[in-house]
């Protein structure tokens, strides 16, 4: 429940929001590209990569477990983020 202390204070912050890039094409490239990326990465640093639980099939994620699998996704994502938000921030999105 807003009251009326708070309500300047809330319409400040939207404001000062910045605006979020819509979804295309483009961005889901930078996303699979940086995914992929970050799993080249995991592939090349990881010295224990089927430690743990893993996948029905060892063969589909290149012998990686679920938790170098969950690993190496969430880097993708935070640099896909970070490629995302660069580069509409330059205009190339």
């Amino acid at each position: 429940m807003l009251t009326l202390l708070s309500a300047p204070l809330l319409s400040g912050t939207l404001a000062a929001a910045t605006n979020t890039l819509a979804w295309s094409p483009k961005t889901a490239m930078v996303m699979i590209i940086s995914n992929i990326l970050a799993i080249a990465i995991a592939k090349q640093t990881v010295q224990i990569q089927n430690a743990g639980a893993m996948p029905p099939s060892p063969n589909l994620f290149g012998g990686f477990s679920i938790g170098t699998i969950l690993g190496a996704t969430s880097l993708g994502h935070i640099v896909g983020v970070g490629a995302i938000l660069g580069l509409s921030y330059i205009g190339s999105l």
